[in-house]
């Protein structure tokens, strides 16, 4: 039987076709972007009409914030069960999940009892293997059938961050503040060795709940999930919900004057002390470099 996956651009979506083979062959694809601008209720609508004619064993796509809203849509609207933020699958019916929980912290196994499961697979804990690649489905026939009353909720404007700057989900290096920093002003060390890097700015939600930063430079939980070659804590304890937001990363700097901080016990480098006088001594170390 054969696997219909809502795609995206980007590594999470090649990680959700690794779980998405489990099902069996063939694949066939929906992209995000066969509705312009993004309207969930239309791609639900879709991904509802495609499963039917093509009598799909599953759905699945990447679990990231329009991926999850989709296929919570699509689960509403056909009555389906949806298992959000898998990590693992077995296709045996009952279908078991693995899935992460209570920001990664704990690890769910769940019988999810359903004629076509609706999947969600979490960025970033599954590789990306080689495999047979999607046949696109035909959606312009879909879209033109499109109810005008899923087209009422859809993105109408995007707003660049009044910061600008690098672009936390594609940040190669990312420079991140926590309650250490001390104030608004004190992000200015922050940014100006992210500037040296060419990296982007971050910080925990303690920083944006203090006004100090906007939400969309919020890691974690609660506000982006990233996935850097490296990860520059700058003051930031490690609370749970922060660390959810950091399992793609590859390589954790943490900078505190507490080195029992959790944070600093579960990065791969560490520098107890004045992040204030760590910082900018990083950053001039650098410009002796260049």
């Amino acid at each position: 039987m054969s696997v219909l996956v809502l795609m995206e651009p980007g590594d999470p979506s090649r990680q959700t076709l690794t779980l998405a083979r489990k099902f069996g062959e063939p694949l066939h694809a929906v992209h995000m972007d066969a509705v312009d601008p993004f309207a969930p209720d239309a791609l639900a609508a879709i991904l509802q009409t495609a499963a039917e004619e093509l009598q799909a064993s599953a759905v699945f796509a990447a679990g990231t914030e329009r991926g999850n809203e989709v296929m919570a849509r699509l689960a509403g609207r056909s009555s389906l069960p949806f298992a959000a933020n898998c990590i693992a699958v077995n296709p045996i019916d009952p279908v078991t999940v693995t899935r992460l929980r209570w920001g990664g912290s704990l690890l769910e196994e769940a019988l999810l009892h359903s004629p076509r499961p609706l999947i969600t697979v979490a960025p970033h804990t599954v590789p990306i293997e080689a495999g047979p690649e999607p046949t696109d489905v035909d959606v312009k026939p879909l879209v033109a059938g499109l109810d005008q009353r899923d087209l009422m909720v859809r993105v109408s404007d995007h707003v660049a961050p009044s910061h600008g700057g690098v672009s936390l989900t594609t940040a190669k290096v990312i420079v991140s503040g926590g309650r250490g920093v001390g104030s608004k002003e004190g992000f200015a060390i922050i940014e100006e060795l992210a500037g040296l890097l060419g990296a982007a700015v971050g910080c925990s939600r303690a920083v944006t709940s203090a006004g100090w930063r906007p939400h969309s430079d919020q890691v974690g939980q609660t506000g982006t999930k990233v996935a850097p070659e490296v990860y520059i804590a700058c003051g930031i304890s490690g609370a749970t919900q922060h660390m959810a937001g950091l399992k793609g990363a590859k390589r954790i700097l943490a900078i505190n004057s507490d080195p029992q901080a959790p944070l600093m016990l579960n990065a791969d480098y560490t520098v107890a002390g004045d992040l204030k006088e760590i910082v900018p001594a990083i950053s001039a170390e650098i410009r002796k470099q260049k």
